[in-house]
């Protein structure tokens, strides 16, 4: 859309966009529980994923900003790439495919979505200004999303979590806080060294900084799994494409279309909601899976509700200065 585009249509584009976002990120969950169900063990899950990922961004690339100066920057810092990539790709993504066998689509994608407000919660740990600052509102939200989650979470489990639903449990909520951990570490260290790379050149750059973690554990998995067969790895490949590639693209052009509008932009990333809810429909329609009903239900809904209301603490005025506004928001856009 031109640049000369009304206010409302383009907020309204970017809306859509940013829903038709959530369709591809869902595809991660209910394309790992697919592969999961298919006896892919994790480690296979997890490497396939990002080693497919970084040739299919290639092309992407030269549209971005190109590649010179990720490269340049990892080669001048090879440790702080390498700390934040093995954090916010590498322990997210392990974690989130062991997950990936323990319940419906639905149930990994709405205890997930506490990693909307996870990187509000790390604030205090990171930043050394006003950044560090947690909203009252903020963590009110925190705990309707994280009370939405135990009782999905419950609520599946028909009134009470055994051992192996407490690590699945435990690992999504590792997954949910690395992810904006590790890319909010790699802010800070392009904040402090000047060096100016926009979100996908990022992306690219952790996912290339991530690869020696891949490939030694497809090493691992090759050795004690044996090697994946071809569906399995088309799985692996169409989370790669869609959730990787195409949900990226279309997430940044939402967020970049709005991002000096507050209320569309707060509206843009309330829309990662409607993830749990593409998450039932495609788990039940493709895969077969129970619907969620009575206290799991009531949990989507309140997790759902939950990010809603973030999406409207971070569009107010009163959430102060743009560098406080971008604290609050989602990773995904950062």
């Amino acid at each position: 859309m031109s640049a000369d585009a009304p206010a409302p249509g383009r907020a309204l584009a970017a809306v859509g966009i940013a829903l038709g976002a959530s369709l591809f990120f869902t595809l991660t969950y209910v394309l790992n529980r697919a592969a999961a169900d298919q006896a892919t063990h994790w480690t296979w899950i997890a490497a396939l994923r990002y080693l497919i990922t970084l040739p299919l961004m290639l092309p992407l690339m030269p549209f971005q900003g190109g590649v010179r100066p990720v490269l340049r920057a990892i080669a001048a810092h090879p440790w702080p790439w390498l700390r934040c990539s093995v954090l916010g790709f590498g322990l997210f993504y392990c974690t989130l495919s062991y997950a990936a066998a323990s319940g419906p689509s639905w149930l990994v994608a709405g205890t997930f979505q506490f990693t909307v407000i996870a990187g509000m919660l790390c604030a205090p740990l990171l930043y050394r200004d006003e950044r560090r600052r947690i909203p009252r509102a903020g963590l009110a939200v925190a705990a309707v999303i994280f009370a939405g989650v135990l009782l999905m979470q419950f609520g599946h489990a028909s009134g009470a979590l055994d051992a192996a639903g407490w690590i699945a449990l435990a690992c999504l909520l590792v997954a949910a806080f690395s992810f904006p951990l590790g890319n909010r570490m790699l802010l800070l260290h392009l904040e402090d060294t000047g060096e100016a790379l926009n979100a996908a050149q990022r992306v690219f750059g952790m996912t290339l900084a991530s690869q020696p973690l891949w490939i030694l554990l497809a090493i691992h998995a090759w050795t004690t799994q044996g090697p994946p067969t071809a569906s399995q790895i088309w799985l692996c490949a169409a989370v790669a494409l869609f959730a990787g590639v195409i949900a990226m693209v279309l997430f940044f052009q939402a967020t970049g279309m709005v991002r000096r509008q507050p209320l569309a932009l707060g509206a843009v990333e309330a829309m990662q909601a409607s993830e749990v809810v593409f998450a039932m429909l495609l788990g039940v329609l493709l895969l077969g899976e129970d619907r969620p009903q009575g206290m799991a239900l009531a949990g989507a809904a309140l997790v759902v509700l939950g990010i809603i209301a973030f999406a409207w603490v971070v569009a107010r005025p009163a959430a102060g200065s743009d560098r406080a506004t971008r604290v609050l928001r989602t990773d995904r856009g950062a």
